[in-house]
């Protein structure tokens, strides 16, 4: 590439990713020299990238979609709105490890502030990939950033064996998810996303539809684990227990978001443009399948649920249902509610569930933990009832408005998915019992012992900052809807 050739492209379009990636290698240096005292300021300068880079989004949302790189670097419509979830989550995050256990000299502060930069970063590439390689590399960086993370209190028994299983288990899933995309590349010569779409929908795939079917499924059964889709969910309970809890929270809400860009970005350019001898497209074939994982994800991630005593682990088992929960809407397909209503539950799920792991953070992981504390801190009761009704889709909080998108979503298509749509009610009912059970220790369970939460100001804020979205979003939520809209 020559120098002019070089300077044509319009580098503006990743200049989050350069804020990011600038930041992250700033922080790796500084390591070198600041005093463990001192590396809590690392923590400030990564959240001060992570909003230029927000920022800097925000100025590219009205801007045309650009193209560089040969087509590997997208900015469009849907990177800029899944990078802005991104963002948001990762800043909020970001704000918890700032604040986390003070007192705990252990925690290797530093290392985690630039690998959570790293995997923001993996994340934000996957947003914006025009191409399989890229796509891959992206996720690999977020994957192997997140494997790190998982285990960073290396002294912990559990922390290591929930590094151990989340590398195991992971790896294995990424080497299934190349295996499927190399079918893809073997049917279209090519690993560009936009060039694979145009000749499958122009050429057809009626003579090879049964090994794009089998590239389909191997590709799905990978990035099923990066959602924690049923029946490769055993890992999210142990390492979201084992990790710390600004770590379970970004793996609850940025590294989800992130499979569920790549589902998309990937699926429906590829499988939703590839017709079959039916006249129907792949993707639309094998919405069955897809919505038995989504069934069961919703089932076994409830009822499980219910039987939990530590409140991260039954909130790892929520985050399972909850991937149930979007897979409905990527069932739909309906045209009127698909794009937006997942990013508008991802954007709720956000907030809800990173306010909850800040409570937790304060409060304590078991649930007796809980007994009593409207007593002691009538804010933390309040704002975590916010969270948890939110979570439970009780009307006037996002995570209702968030479901009822779904629910039109799935009985808006012809034919109408009304056995998943009653799935879906019957376990979110199911849910009341295990988000209500927290409740009842926090207001009506005399506390243990003499309780005393010592927050940091950071936490409250993130708490703070948490419960007004969640409520605001589930009073006015064309707020969130106007600013899809616009950009």
């Amino acid at each position: 590439m020559d120098l002019a050739t070089f300077l044509s492209y319009e580098w503006e379009a990743m200049v989050p990713e350069f804020i990011i990636l600038g930041v992250a290698v700033i922080l790796s240096v500084l390591d070198l020299f600041l005093s463990k005292k001192d590396r809590r300021l690392l923590g400030w300068l990564g959240f001060i990238g992570i909003v230029g880079a927000t920022i800097s989004l925000v100025f590219l949302m009205k801007e045309e979609t650009v193209t560089i790189l040969q087509d590997t670097f997208v900015l469009d419509y849907f990177a800029k709105v899944f990078k802005l979830l991104l963002l948001i989550g990762a800043s909020l995050v970001m704000l918890l490890a700032i604040g986390y256990n003070v007192k705990d000299d252990r925690f290797p502060y530093s290392e985690f502030y630039y690998l959570f930069l790293t995997a923001l970063l993996g994340a934000m590439i996957m947003s914006s990939s025009g191409e399989l390689i890229t796509l891959f590399v992206g996720l690999e960086l977020l994957s192997i950033s997140s494997y790190i993370l998982a285990g960073i209190k290396k002294r912990e028994g559990k922390s290591n064996e929930a590094a151990l299983k989340y590398v195991i288990n992971g790896g294995i899933a990424s080497s299934i998810t190349l295996f499927g995309f190399s079918y893809i590349y073997g049917l279209s010569g090519t690993t560009n996303i936009g060039e694979i779409s145009l000749l499958f929908s122009q050429n057809g795939t009626e003579n090879v539809q049964y090994v794009l079917g089998l590239a389909f499924f191997v590709s799905f059964v990978g990035l099923c684990f990066k959602i924690a889709s049923v029946p490769f969910h055993m890992w999210v309970p142990d390492v979201y227990e084992g990790a710390p809890t600004p770590v379970t929270a970004f793996l609850s809400v940025v590294s989800k978001t992130a499979g569920f860009i790549l589902i998309i970005r990937l699926f429906i350019s590829i499988f939703g443009n590839a017709p079959t001898n039916n006249g129907l497209s792949l993707l639309w074939n094998v919405k069955p399948y897809i919505a038995v994982v989504a069934a069961l994800t919703m089932v076994i991630g409830n009822v499980i649920a219910l039987r939990q005593q530590n409140v991260k682990r039954m909130l790892a088992y929520s985050s399972i249902a909850h991937a149930g929960y979007i897979l409905v809407a990527f069932v739909s397909l309906s045209p009127y509610f698909y794009l937006d209503t997942i990013w508008f539950y991802l954007l709720s799920y956000i907030f809800m569930n990173i306010g909850a792991f800040a409570i937790i953070q304060g409060v304590g992981h078991h649930l007796s933990s809980f007994a009593g504390i409207y007593k002691s801190s009538p804010f933390l009761a309040l704002a975590m009832t916010v969270f948890l009704l939110s979570l439970a889709g009780i009307p006037g909080t996002a995570g209702f408005i968030a479901k009822f998108h779904i629910l039109l979503s799935a009985l808006s298509t012809d034919p109408a998915h009304f056995a998943l749509a009653l799935i879906m009610i019957i376990t979110t009912i199911v849910s009341y019992v295990y988000y209500f059970g927290v409740l009842v220790q926090i207001f009506f369970r005399p506390a243990q012992r003499e309780q005393s939460f010592q927050l940091s100001k950071t936490v409250w804020a993130v708490i703070f900052i948490c419960m007004i979205f969640t409520i605001l979003l589930g009073i006015f939520p064309q707020i969130a809807l106007d600013l899809l809209y616009v950009s």
